[in-house]
């Protein structure tokens, strides 16, 4: 470690406020900008496209999806991109500002698609304007994950520091993912509702996102004597790390299969609304289903990760995600009201699976720091969220995969298949479950490769 790295390492730990009501306040608040974004595109992106546009299921499936093969792309370098940002200045906040002050006006453009063009054009319209807004997002996205390593050292600061977070990011999906179709719905419906949706969903994000950047992106300075080399060395730091540092990797791979069975529940919300249970307005109240418990149980889980350790902590969420999935197959047969009990639990298990990889991130960036000798967590937060932004486009992929394997209607059809009906229902079930499974064999392996994961803090 360099002679000025150290000494700014120093004086943070000197001034460590990361747990100071401000702090925390203002961190969290960003969360009100991803959360929004991270949510409700998933939640309804695909519905705005095959019921309101009318394009059809597999045609869906690509504008989706391309947007989020360039984001997976581009986010590397965006993480380099920090990382020489903080390495020159010890900030982060311009690249936060740029994607605090564009993402919502392009995320108000995706849903405001000129209802009297063709179903193509306006198909191309929307992918257009989630692509940019994608990379607007992550614009702010990447350094702000990179501020909690930056913010404190101490791993138990780390784990209130992102609780609160996600409890605020459960708020904001509550308030997107709920409150964006319930405005939409309010609004009327149709091209004007998805209009008023995505304004009062944008200021939301605008706020948060400001707050963060201008309080928490701003209590942190810590400098090293220069960038490690080039932008494309920079680029190639977050893959790196990946190869290198093995509680890394794993963690990564957790994260992204809990991410892509969480996206697929999410967008197939919708659709079980609508189809399934036969109300479209039903998807507010399985949304609250979803996140409202994870306001509530939030601190048991921060609770938990004290007293035993992070990795069972997640272990336990984990397992129960896959339970409460699996208890929703039978609404195939007997759909009703009843499916909310389930949801609500997996809603329980979701604040866990959120918050906890996240407070792991700053100390797998800790542990690269080590083995390779310097600071990148920028290029680790870009991976991260390239990561996580391609297993949530998943999400939306898969869902309109299986529509379309189930013979789905598009254009707003009431009357649907028996083999569509299957599809959302499994979709919305079976295929979260399944990914949750496969994740907790993983976890398991987490302890092993970095003991400390383990600890009580």
């Amino acid at each position: 470690m360099s002679t000025i790295d150290a000494a700014g390492a120093s004086g943070r730990a000197a001034r460590d406020c990361s747990t100071t009501p401000p702090v925390l306040a203002s961190y969290a608040a960003g969360s009100l900008g991803t959360g929004a974004f991270g949510t409700l595109p998933g939640l309804v992106l695909a519905y705005y496209l095959t019921d309101s546009i009318g394009v059809a299921a597999a045609s869906a499936t690509v504008l989706v999806l391309v947007p989020k093969v360039v984001d997976v792309l581009a986010y590397p370098l965006i993480g380099a991109l920090s990382d020489r940002a903080s390495h020159r200045t010890g900030y982060r906040t311009g690249l936060m500002l740029l994607g605090a002050s564009a993402l919502p006006l392009l995320f108000i453009a995706t849903f405001s698609a000129p209802p009297e063009w063709s179903t193509g054009a306006a198909g191309i319209w929307v992918m257009g304007f989630f692509l940019a807004a994608s990379l607007a997002y992550s614009c702010f996205q990447v350094p702000y994950l990179a501020l909690p390593a930056e913010l404190t050292e101490d791993s138990g600061r780390r784990v209130t520091l992102l609780a609160w977070r996600v409890a605020v990011l459960a708020a904001a999906i509550l308030l997107s993912g709920g409150g964006g179709p319930a405005l939409r719905d309010v609004a009327g419906g149709g091209p004007r509702g998805y209009v008023v949706m995505a304004v009062g969903v944008a200021a939301l994000m605008l706020v948060g996102m400001l707050w963060s950047t201008f309080i928490a992106g701003r209590r942190t300075a810590l400098r090293a004597d220069a960038p490690a080399g080039d932008l494309v060395h920079e680029y190639r730091d977050g893959i790196d790390a990946l190869r290198v540092t093995r509680p890394f990797r794993l963690l990564v791979g957790v994260f992204c299969l809990q991410a892509v069975a969480t996206a697929v529940m999410l967008a197939g919300g919708q659709y079980v609304a609508t189809h399934v249970l036969g109300n479209e307005a039903a998807l507010t109240g399985l949304f609250l289903a979803l996140v409202g418990p994870a306001l509530l149980v939030m601190p048991l889980w921060t609770r938990l990760a004290h007293a035993r350790g992070k990795v069972p902590a997640l272990a336990t969420a984990t397992a129960l995600f896959t339970v409460a999935s699996l208890l929703l197959i039978p609404a195939g047969w007997a759909p009703g009201g009843w499916v909310h009990l389930p949801v609500a639990l997996a809603g329980v298990a979701y604040a866990g699976m959120q918050a906890l990889p996240m407070s792991m991130l700053p100390d797998a960036t800790d542990l690269d720091r080590t083995v390779g000798g310097r600071r990148r967590s920028g290029a680790m937060s870009g991976l991260w969220t390239a990561a996580e932004t391609g297993s949530m486009a998943l999400g939306p992929v898969i869902v309109l995969a299986l529509l379309a394997v189930g013979g789905f209607r598009s254009g707003g059809v009431s009357d649907q298949p028996g083999s569509a009906v299957w599809a959302i229902v499994l979709a919305f079930s079976l295929v979260p479950a399944a990914l949750a499974g496969v994740s907790l064999l993983m976890v398991r392996t987490l302890g092993r490769s970095y003991p400390r994961w383990m600890e009580k803090t």
